[in-house]
Order: C-alpha cells, then sequence, then structure tokens
C-alpha cells in the first residue's frame, strides 16, 4: 500500500469478497496497484485465493461495515498507510425485486437502505482520514438511483435506496467545497454478478476494465461526479 516513500498507487476497496468488487481487486492487482481489500467475516473467500497468488500487491481486511466499531477498528488497523483512493463497493437487492414500496416490509425497507445507503456513507466518513489528500473517494452507486432517468419504474426499494446514497454523497460533497479530493458515484451498468442476475447483458470481463479505467482518470478531478463506467455524467 501507498505510504510517504512509495511511488506505488493504492487502493482501499471496501466489500472485495466476490461479484464486482473481487473482480476490481484483480484487475487493479493487474495493473500494478497496492490493494486492501475487505471482507465481511472470517470465512474464506475468492478475494484469499486472489490474495495468495499476489501476497506482495493485495492484503485482505474483515469489516462489516454495518457495525460502525468494526469500520473504527478497520481505520486503526490501517492509520499507519495512506491511500491513494477509497472505494466502497456495497449492495444488496430485496427478495422480490418486483414488489413496489407498498408491499415491502418495515424489515426489508430497513435492511436495504441501511446496506445501499446508510453503512456505505458510514464507511466514507470513517475512513477517509486514510485517504491522500488529493486522492479519491468512490462509491458503487447504478444509474437507477437517477431520479430523472426513471421513467419505468420497477426495482423501487433498489432505486430509492442508490438514489438516497447520491443525495448523502452531494451533501457529503456539499460539506467540503474546496476539497482537492474527487467524490465519485459509479454508475456500472446492469451486470452479470450475484446482483445482477444472468440476464444482465453485459459480463464483468467486458465491463470491469472499463470501471478500473474511470476510477484511475478521476484522480486529481476535484468536486463530485456521477458517472457511467464509460466516464459520461449520469442525470441527477
Amino acid at each position: 500500500m501507498n505510504t510517504s516513500n512509495s511511488l506505488t498507487p493504492s487502493i482501499l476497496l471496501v466489500g472485495a469478497s466476490r461479484g464486482l468488487g473481487h473482480a476490481m481487486a484483480d484487475e487493479f492487482v493487474k495493473r500494478g496497484w497496492q490493494v486492501v481489500g475487505t471482507v465481511r467475516g472470517d470465512a474464506r473467500t475468492e478475494l484469499d485465493d486472489l490474495a495468495d497468488q499476489h501476497p506482495d500487491q493485495l492484503t485482505v481486511e474483515s469489516v462489516d461495515i454495518t457495525v460502525p466499531d468494526q469500520l473504527v477498528a478497520l481505520r486503526e488497523r490501517l492509520a499507519p498507510h495512506r491511500f491513494d483512493a477509497l472505494f466502497v463497493n456495497a449492495g444488496t437487492e430485496n427478495r422480490r425485486a418486483e414488489d413496489t414500496i407498498f408491499d415491502i416490509s418495515t424489515e426489508e425497507f430497513i435492511h436495504v437502505m441501511v446496506t445501499n445507503a446508510l453503512s456505505p456513507m458510514r464507511a466514507i466518513e470513517t475512513l477517509e482520514g486514510l485517504v491522500d489528500d488529493a486522492g479519491l473517494i468512490g462509491i458503487m452507486s447504478s444509474g437507477q438511483g437517477s431520479v430523472a432517468s426513471n421513467e419505468k419504474g420497477g426495482h423501487e426499494l433498489y432505486r430509492g435506496s442508490k438514489a438516497a446514497l447520491n443525495m448523502f454523497m452531494r451533501s457529503y460533497a456539499a460539506r467540503h467545497v474546496g476539497s482537492p479530493r474527487s467524490l465519485l458515484l459509479m454508475a456500472p451498468g446492469w451486470i452479470r454478478t450475484a446482483l445482477g442476475g444472468p440476464s444482465a447483458p453485459f459480463s464483468m470481463e467486458e465491463t470491469i476494465p472499463d470501471i478500473v479505467d474511470v476510477v484511475i482518470e478521476q484522480q486529481g478531478k476535484s468536486g463530485l461526479h456521477y458517472v457511467d463506467r464509460k466516464g459520461k455524467a449520469v442525470l441527477w
């Protein structure tokens, strides 16, 4: 990982045990970055397998971002280090995506909103001090979080959680006006993952390089950017 005497770029990737997060960790390693990736719990994951293959580039840490004390403990463990980028990859869908907001139980509403909106922002607020003063702080959003683009409905709870995340990130940006840091909301598109499902039109192999390209290209661009994996601005 990057320190004051190292020129190797580094990223703290929160939520990298599988899916998009794991694929991003793999891609950053291929590009020569130092990566600290987090998993939830102590069970062995795909990220551990990747770390075994690249012990000098990839370190695995455990944290459940829905537990604030675990975020604080992670920050303390990593306190000696500074990263060029922090990227929080977290997301879940409700059990029946076709349910309207009227159909959703209070319990499920809380679970999705805590996972998709509250906890990612807590992670950023807790871990921001680990990022270089001119570094990048990014988070995995979704095009479905765009209020302006919602003309078909569907996936109402997921959409609402990502729209809330976007609003919270705009508030975070407003509180840090003048900071040289780049703030990124990534809308990766519909990708074949456990969350995206088998009907998604795009594979991780064809999308992850684009996502990583945008993360790297956004470095040094201060302010908040809500973009897709090609770097095109997404409507709020």
